[in-house]
C-alpha cells in the first residue's frame, strides 16, 4: 500500500508531483506540513506531531472534516517524520513517498536522509522527492531496475562502509562487480543513457540520488 507524507521543510505547490501520489492509499501530515496540503486541496488522513507548526484554525478545521490527530509533546525522541514513519508502518504501508522533508535545516535534512538506512525499515520502499531529486537507499544483495530518463543524472554514495560488488548498466560509466569506498566520490553524477538503469549491490549500503534533466 501508498502512503504520501508531507513533511515540514520547504515546498512549492508546483514541484515535481506525480497527481497518482495523491491519490494513494494514505496521506499523513506531519504538523505544518499539513500547510502543504492544504495549499493542495488536499486533506490528510493523519496529521502527526507537537502541533507547535501548524496554525490552530488549519488543525481544527481538518478535525471537524474527521481527520486523525496524534499529538506528541515538543519534548521528544524522535522527529516528526520518523514518527510519521512508524505510524504509516502501523496501518499497513509499504511503498513511501515524503515530500518537502529536505532543505530547511541542515540537521533535520540530513537527519531525513539517514532515516532512510534505519534497519527497521529495510523491508520498505521509501523515496525522499525533492523536485527534480529522488532520494533512496539499495541495500546489500539487491537489484534495482530503474525507468529512467536519458540525461538525468544518477548519484551512488556509500554509507556506513564500502559497497562491494556495485554493478551498474544504462549509463554513461558503467561499472561491474565493482567497490566504491567509503567516503569516495566514484559514484557521484553518472548519466542516464537508457530508459532503464540497473543498479545492483551486493554488500553494503547506497544512497541513491537520480535527478530528472531540466527542460530542454
Amino acid at each position: 500500500m501508498k502512503c504520501t507524507i508531507f513533511a515540514n521543510g520547504p515546498f512549492s505547490p508546483d514541484a515535481r508531483i506525480d497527481p497518482k501520489m495523491l491519490r494513494h492509499d494514505y496521506v499523513i501530515a506531519t504538523d505544518g506540513g499539513a500547510l502543504h496540503c492544504h495549499a493542495l486541496g488536499l486533506t490528510p488522513d493523519l496529521v502527526v506531531g507537537d502541533m507547535d507548526s501548524i496554525p490552530q484554525w488549519l488543525l481544527d478545521e481538518f478535525r471537524q472534516q474527521g481527520v486523525e490527530t496524534r499529538t506528541y509533546p515538543e519534548r521528544k525522541d524522535h522527529t516528526d517524520l520518523e514518527l510519521a514513519i512508524d505510524l504509516a508502518i502501523e496501518r499497513g504501508m509499504t511503498d513511501l513517498t515524503i515530500l518537502a522533508a529536505l532543505g530547511q535545516r541542515w540537521d533535520m535534512s540530513i537527519a531525513a536522509v539517514m532515516l532512510l538506512t534505519t534497519p527497521r525499515f529495510a523491508g520498505l520502499r521509501i523515496i525522499l522527492r525533492d523536485g527534480p531529486t529522488d532520494l533512496f537507499c539499495l541495500r546489500g544483495r539487491q537489484r534495482l531496475d530503474l525507468a529512467a530518463v536519458p540525461g538525468a543524472r544518477l548519484s551512488l554514495i556509500p554509507l556506513g562502509g564500502p559497497a562491494l560488488g556495485v554493478t551498474l548498466q544504462g549509463l554513461e560509466y558503467p561499472l561491474a562487480d565493482h567497490c566504491i569506498p567509503m567516503g569516495s566520490t566514484l559514484g557521484i553524477s553518472n548519466v542516464v543513457t537508457r530508459p532503464e538503469v540497473s543498479i545492483e549491490v551486493r554488500e553494503g549500503l547506497l544512497l541513491c540520488l537520480v535527478e530528472e534533466p531540466g527542460p530542454a
